[in-house]
Formats: structure tokens, sequence, C-alpha cells
């Protein structure tokens, strides 16, 4: 095991890193996308996103783009490499507001929140069919990892911290309960060569409606390669 560091929170932080691994000249054969805040209050990144939508969305947008090259190259017909985006259940009550994703005219905490997870699976379909497109031997899928004990919980009122402290024993998946549907979309041999799938205890099953909108896709594909600052390849497949 080696560290790199690498904070999703700042575009230069992540192409630092991507630059430090491609010098290693290693393969890679999966990428799991799963930092993330939850409930901050309002605040930006150092390059000025709504914190949401900057780091659990766009952080891992732009780190996924830049290591496509190398899981390109790394997959193989028999062995394809794996991207495995963490979302959450609340992207069903997410709405996206691709006019304002900074949340800038009403913030709401559980409203950002539920946007960037819900950014996460229109990503990773769209991102799946271009892969599909280039016939490239790289999947992409989204887990749902469930109500899981950490200490994402942190920014909450404290009367629901009290609950959760009651109730975690009963409710709450431990962590590596949590991680296990990531571990299975990572390494399972049943999802070799499956992608575009959304998981949540280790079974496939149906994001919300809007996820499957193409258009809606492509159009948050698009807004997004502006913002990080890349080129549209989805434009060109």
């Amino acid at each position: 095991v080696e560290f790199l560091y690498c904070d999703l929170a700042s575009m230069k932080s992540i192409r630092q890193f991507v630059q430090q691994f491609r010098a290693k000249n290693c393969p890679l054969h999966v990428l799991v996308n799963n930092a993330g805040v939850m409930l901050v209050p309002e605040r930006k990144t150092e390059d000025g996103f709504e914190e949401h939508f900057g780091l659990n969305y766009l952080g891992h947008f732009l780190l996924t783009n830049l290591l496509l090259g190398t899981l390109k190259k790394s997959g193989t017909h028999s062995h394809n490499a794996r991207i495995i985006t963490v979302s959450s259940a609340t992207h069903y009550v997410g709405k996206l507001h691709l006019n304002d994703l900074q949340s800038r005219c009403s913030y709401s905490p559980h409203g950002a929140y539920a946007q960037s997870k819900l950014a996460l699976v229109l990503f990773t379909y769209h991102l799946q069919h271009l892969l599909t497109a280039n016939g490239s031997h790289v999947t992409a899928n989204v887990v749902d990892p469930g109500v899981v004990n950490t200490e994402l919980y942190k920014h909450v009122f404290w009367v629901v911290k009290v609950v959760k402290w009651m109730t975690a024993w009963l409710v709450f998946k431990t962590p590596e309960e949590g991680a296990s549907t990531t571990i299975y979309a990572a390494v399972s041999p049943e999802m070799e060569g499956a992608g575009g799938c959304y998981l949540y205890n280790e079974e496939r099953t149906k994001s919300a409606d809007i996820t499957y909108d193409e258009e809606l896709q492509r159009r948050l594909w698009t807004e997004s390669c502006k913002m990080v600052g890349i080129s549209d390849e989805s434009s060109r497949a």
C-alpha cells in the first residue's frame, strides 16, 4: 500500500496527484470515487465551487477524466478496468439545477448534498455510454452504500446526532458493511464487463427516473467539462 496525497476540493491538487501517479508508470485497474462531505454550511472550495458540488462531484469528475487514459490502457477484453463511484439514496430526492449548480440562488445543505449525489449518477451513466462508444475495456458503475455510521454526519443537528447515537446499532451499517457493495463492484467476477449499473446491497437496482435522461446526462457532462477546464470528449464521441 502506498499513499499519495490528493485533495478532492482542489483542482490543482488533483492535477498534481495525477501527475505523480502517472510518473510511476503503473497500471490502474480500479478507481473508487468515495470522498465526500455532507450537510456542510454554505462555503466554497479554493476554486470557488460550492463545497458539496465541488468536492463530491467535480473533484471526482476531474480525477476520473484525467485518469481515463491510464484506465483504458490497463483494461483488457477479459479483465476490464473498473470505475466505481459512491453516490447515495439521497439522489432520489435530488434536483439538478443546471442554471444554478452552485446553489447561489437559495442554499440548502440538504438540497446541495442531494444534487451532488444525483450528479454522480448522471455522470456515471454518461461515462459508461462514452466508454462503450469508444470500445474501451473499462466499466463505470455507481454504488449506494446505505446508511453508514461514519463521521459524515458531524454537521447534522444535535437532535439528529442524539437519535443517531441511540439507534446506530440498529439501523446504521458499520463502515465495513458500508464498503461491501463498493468492494463487490470492484472485484466481483459477476461484475466483469458490466457497466452503467446502480448497485445497492450487492445487487443491481433502479436509480431515480431522471438519471436515465440522456440529454440531461450530456448537458451536465458538457457543463462540468467547462467548469474544470477540460475538453469535452462526448462531443466528438
